[in-house]
């Protein structure tokens, strides 16, 4: 990788993410890795819950705790991404002998293997699974000791050309502890949509409860995603 992360906005940072996809898609690329920060504070959530009622309330809600709605084409729960975030965008063509019944668990164990590999090289307890009271919470989240550190969703598309499937799989990972601030503002948007959700800054961690200065370790993350694929036929662009 040529940077480390690039800033930006939640809004570019998603469009980075488009943009990612369809140069596979396209083929120009076979496979792609983005890693990118935030430059402010927002709760990213898919398009669906802007249609429920109450959503205009929450949004003010949240924009007044300082954390703008901006929304994305993948699925889930809200997300809170801010400067504390690290997002990690894998794209790729699945290759023509994964198994097509088991594709979605396969990319996320594609994406998540290299996380897991590079969080157990520092010595921390890695796993994968459901943490009751996180945000978004999925059996594919990265944690550290039972609690979660990133959170996953992915994106798919099928080319007209080929037939092949291509799919961006999306890790967002808690690098510096603002669990407090993010679990407040999910549970005001939760409640101003008169949903029953609670979520507790307990049931999360950030890198940086671990690791001292964990921003200087992503070269070390870009290996691991660089070796992992490679073993699956992947090649990332130099």
């Amino acid at each position: 990788m040529r940077e480390k992360f690039q800033w930006l906005s939640a809004e570019a940072g998603l469009d980075a993410e488009r943009a990612a996809l369809e140069r596979v898609f396209s083929g120009q690329e076979e496979a792609g890795l983005l890693f990118w920060r935030p430059l402010q504070p927002a709760l990213v959530m898919p398009r669906r819950l802007s249609r429920l009622p109450g959503f205009a309330v929450a949004e003010a809600d949240c924009r007044a705790l300082g954390w703008p709605i901006a929304l994305r084409d993948t699925g889930g729960e809200p997300v809170p991404q801010s400067p504390a975030v690290l997002n990690v965008a894998l794209c790729y063509a699945v290759p023509l002998d994964d198994n097509e019944q088991t594709r979605i668990d396969t990319a996320y164990q594609r994406l998540c293997q290299p996380l897991c590999d590079w969080l157990e090289a520092f010595g921390l307890d890695a796993g994968l699974g459901e943490v009751d009271g996180a945000f978004c919470d999925g059996r594919y989240n990265v944690n550290i000791a039972g609690r979660k550190l990133v959170g996953t969703a992915q994106r798919w598309r099928r080319r007209h050309s080929d037939g092949r499937y291509v799919v961006l799989a999306h890790g967002a990972i808690l690098m510096e502890n603002q669990r407090d601030a993010m679990v407040e503002v999910v549970n005001a948007f939760y409640r101003a949509c008169d949903l029953p959700a609670v979520c507790r800054a307990s049931s999360h961690v950030a890198l940086e409860e671990h690791l001292p200065q964990p921003w200087q370790q992503l070269d070390a993350l870009a290996g691991h995603f660089q070796r992992h694929l490679a073993s699956h036929g992947l090649q990332l662009p130099a």
